[in-house]
């Protein structure tokens, strides 16, 4: 995947895949634009660097070290999300990793990518051929089921899943928590986890927190860099869409012509704006937090997530703070 993520012409491999093979990958990941609009190549190139960074040899036997897995092979099914590219890799991961068997619901908006990645793999470990299982269609004949949606979706994952061991995953975001103290390079390392992959991630920023009397023109003037995120259509029409509505409806926005910031306290922001409010001490921080914690999926700044590494999650960072491995292991 770092191969891939850096577009490295091929080097040779001792097993697996040919020169041939690895063109035809590269020319699949350049192809995703035209697939879905919200997957340029280089939000492809971000996630398949993101992910290839997991998965080192070293990284991968100490995260696994700590479980134990029961022999009876489960088919476990995965519906997956396509906000990101990609964005069900690590259930996939996890799926294979325990030993079971991964029967996956690509979305619609995410269909090709990870077969062609999936069949990648198996040239390096053809045992893995029976293991993997794609669908764009229903899934059925399955032990356990792991599903990513809205809010709205998890009410028909209910219905169509709710009989089987499951995790459902509903709508998340994350917020920054911002002291004052920040270097700008920090505050434009922000910028990258508000602006990788349009802001379509639950692990991008859609909120932060404001110290009293900070002066937002440092933030503006520290991702300027990201401007030209309005210059993609699907990202410029939210824009253009949203400042119309809250303008037309006399709402106050500030506004650095590619991102629009509104004050308040609401979690979610929609696309191409940023909610903020501010705050008084680290008590009202804890406060809010612990308000909104069903919803948050990471902070960002200080004693947290680094500024600008949202984005790339570590193995054992969770979705939802649910540890899949460990569940696995427990399933009967």
């Amino acid at each position: 995947m770092i191969s891939l993520g850096n577009e490295y012409e091929w080097k040779g491999f001792e097993v697996g895949t040919t020169e041939d093979e690895y063109n035809k990958l590269k020319e699949i990941v350049s192809r995703q634009f035209f697939y879905n609009g919200w997957f340029t190549k280089e939000n492809v190139l971000q996630s398949l660097i993101a992910l290839g960074g997991q998965l080192e040899e070293k990284k991968m036997k100490q995260w696994v070290s700590n479980y134990q897995y029961n022999e009876n092979l489960k088919r476990v099914g995965i519906v997956m999300a396509g906000n990101i590219p990609l964005v069900g890799f690590h259930d996939f991961l996890c799926v294979l990793i325990s030993g079971n068997i991964a029967v996956c619901k690509l979305s619609s908006d995410d269909k090709t990518l990870l077969p062609a990645l999936a069949a990648h793999l198996i040239e390096f470990c053809p045992e893995l051929k029976e293991r993997i299982i794609f669908s764009i269609g229903p899934i059925s004949n399955i032990d356990a089921v792991i599903a990513t949606g809205s809010d709205n979706s998890t009410k028909y994952f209910e219905q169509y899943f709710g009989k089987y061991p499951h995790i459902f995953r509903k709508n998340r975001t994350s917020i920054a928590i911002i002291s004052g103290h920040e270097t700008q390079e920090e505050l434009q390392a922000l910028g990258k986890d508000i602006f990788a992959y349009f802001g379509l991630g639950c692990r991008n920023v859609s909120h932060l927190l404001f110290p009293k009397d900070f002066e937002i023109n440092r933030f503006f003037e520290a991702i300027v860099s990201y401007s030209d995120v309005i210059n993609h259509n699907k990202y410029g029409n939210n824009y253009d869409y949203n400042k119309t509505v809250y303008l037309m409806n006399k709402m106050q926005l500030l506004d650095n012509n590619f991102v629009l910031l509104r004050e308040t306290e609401e979690l979610f922001s929609p696309l191409a704006m940023i909610h903020y409010h501010y705050y008084n001490n680290a008590t009202e921080i804890h406060e809010y937090i612990q308000k909104n914690k069903d919803k948050i999926q990471v902070v960002v700044g200080e004693l947290n997530v680094p500024f600008g590494e949202a984005q790339c999650p570590a193995l054992s960072d969770f979705a939802d703070g649910i540890d899949v491995l460990k569940w696995l292991e427990v399933l009967k």
